[in-house]
């Protein structure tokens, strides 16, 4: 959790990541707005803390979770489709618990919520505001048998059930929303999305490189919505541009590879600046 606090940060250690924070500092004001944070297909909560940062530095409280057995430490589900359904309900239980038993739960504007998601986190997103997808849409499960959660056998999988609308969770305490390269793939119907109206801006990359958040992908989902959303495509970005930037000692992971003369530290720069100010005209007092 990140928060306005009164102190200057500290260098904060965790994992290969130093961040500045001062842990355990007390929340400085009353009736703060509240954003939840969403990590995309194999992530964890730290992997948009510079965003994180940012809009606590302007006043909100920001909480982000690892989903349950799809993160950089547990992968035993991510292939499987009852993660897909499990996330926003995921979100769900951390705005309860932030409202409720959260030991500053006073602090919180319970009118003034809202959500950032990456990837399978603007999926979760696009779910809690409303979309029901079709999960058929989806490429084929399991395609490399030793993928982490998959089944250890060659067999052709089944094609991947719908699930009963019903068990997807939506969450109308959410204000505003913004999603960064959203898996879309689900969401190429009018009727999938005819419930999404809170306000919405989407980022997508012109490059692409996420499966089923292609930049067609994308492009139709934004065609589709009720109502158009402030809808910005970033240059020479691809999909993994939107992480935050990568520690030295890991410039070599895929998750930390940009294309050729793209500055992912001044994209984040004003990339934060935007998602901020996006936030603020919209959960304003």
């Amino acid at each position: 959790m990140w928060s306005p606090c009164a102190k200057a940060p500290e260098h904060v250690q965790i994992r290969a990541l130093t961040i500045p924070a001062v842990p355990d500092c007390p929340i400085a004001g009353e009736s703060l707005p509240l954003v939840i944070i969403s990590h995309g297909y194999g992530g964890w909560y730290l992997g948009h803390h510079d965003t994180a940062e940012a809009l606590a530095d302007s006043g909100f409280v920001v909480v982000a979770i690892n989903h349950p057995y799809a993160n950089y430490a547990d992968m035993s589900r991510a292939n499987g489709l009852s993660v897909l359904i499990a996330r926003p309900a995921d979100i769900k239980r951390t705005i309860d618990f932030m409202l409720t038993d959260f030991r500053d739960s006073a602090r919180i504007d319970p009118q003034r919520i809202g959500f950032y998601g990456f990837s399978q986190g603007g999926y979760t997103g696009l779910v809690l505001a409303g979309a029901n997808p079709d999960f058929s849409k989806l490429p084929s499960r399991c395609a490399d048998p030793k993928a982490v959660g998959c089944p250890q056998t060659s067999q052709a999988r089944p094609p991947r059930p719908s699930p009963i609308l019903q068990t997807l969770t939506h969450d109308h305490r959410i204000r505003a929303m913004v999603v960064a390269e959203p898996l879309s793939i689900v969401f190429q119907t009018t009727d999938s999305v005819k419930d999404v109206t809170v306000p919405l801006q989407v980022w997508g990359s012109e490059l692409g490189g996420g499966g089923g958040a292609s930049p067609e992908d994308v492009a139709t989902l934004i065609h589709v919505l009720p109502k158009k959303p402030d809808f910005r495509i970033v240059p020479k970005a691809v999909h993994m541009s939107f992480l935050t930037m990568c520690p030295k000692i890991d410039t070599s992971s895929q998750a930390c590879i940009d294309a050729p003369g793209f500055d992912r530290a001044a994209f984040h720069r004003t990339f934060n600046a935007e998602v901020v100010a996006f936030f603020q005209r919209n959960l304003g007092e």
